[in-house]
């Protein structure tokens, strides 16, 4: 059986796309593409998928994974080519490798958010930052299933800056306003400190309140390296894997096999 990790994103309007309806979307794709799935066993069998940490509904991302399990091998590179072909525009297949290696979600420790805040001045939003990161603890409240929680953001979050507006920071959006760029480092925590609790601690510490909702995308995700402050690619260690491994026992077979005689 052979596994194929993939790269996918969420991108303009499909940023509202649920987790359902990606799975549906997928699932389609997959019967489109013809690809090979393994199974789960049972009385009721489904395609062995398995997804990795999805960002919330009404977010872009362009660093989502998940992997899936095939009966037959294929190149994952054509598969790529193939799935992302009958999957919508904006729910985009950007990169596939086989997996060689264990924890795909283990890897996935930290995220790169960018927020944008329409309608607040850049200086307005560099005070609400400094105070932020100047402040030990900075709780916030977030309704559950269980009910209120309240948890401190300040602990989860690694960087926090305010960065220049480009044109290429959510396109549908017009750049002719006021407009404060935030860009964050989260560590992935228990319970989840997510992008909205950020912005709920700049409202608490500095009275941030952005006229209109915030629209947020997730630029990377995987394992925090602590030395270079950093969010690695969680995919890196199957690629090197491929360049690392040493000839299958098929190959050395072969390779030893003695010649038969001359014709």
């Amino acid at each position: 059986m052979q596994r194929i990790r993939l790269r996918y994103t969420k991108r303009g309007r499909l940023r509202f796309t649920s987790h359902r309806d990606f799975q549906r979307a997928f699932e389609r794709a997959l019967r489109r593409s013809e690809v090979p799935m393994a199974y789960s066993a049972g009385f009721t069998p489904h395609p062995r998928v398995s997804y990795a940490n999805a960002a919330p509904t009404g977010t872009g991302s362009e660093a989502e994974y998940l992997e899936i399990a095939l009966a037959e091998p294929r190149d994952p590179a054509v598969l790529r080519e193939l799935l992302d072909e009958s999957m919508p525009v904006g729910l985009d297949i950007i990169d596939a490798v086989e997996a060689h290696t264990s924890g795909l979600a283990d890897r996935l420790t930290a995220s790169v958010w960018e927020l944008r805040l329409d309608g607040v001045e850049p200086g307005d939003a560099q005070k609400a930052v400094e105070a932020f990161l100047a402040a030990e603890a900075v709780e916030v409240q977030r309704r559950t299933k269980n009910g209120m929680r309240t948890f401190d953001t300040r602990g989860a979050v690694v960087s926090l800056e305010v960065v220049p507006v480009t044109g290429t920071a959510e396109a549908d959006r017009p750049l002719d306003n006021a407009c404060a760029i935030l860009r964050l480092v989260v560590r992935h925590l228990t319970p989840a400190v997510r992008p909205d609790d950020v912005l709920s601690g700049l409202r608490a510490v500095a009275d941030l309140t952005p006229p209109v909702p915030a629209a947020v995308t997730r630029l990377a995700q995987g394992l925090f390296d602590e030395e270079s402050g950093t969010v690695t690619d969680p995919l890196a260690p199957d690629r090197e894997a491929v360049t690392t491994a040493p000839p299958t026992a098929a190959v050395t077979a072969d390779a030893k096999a003695p010649e038969g005689p001359a014709a």
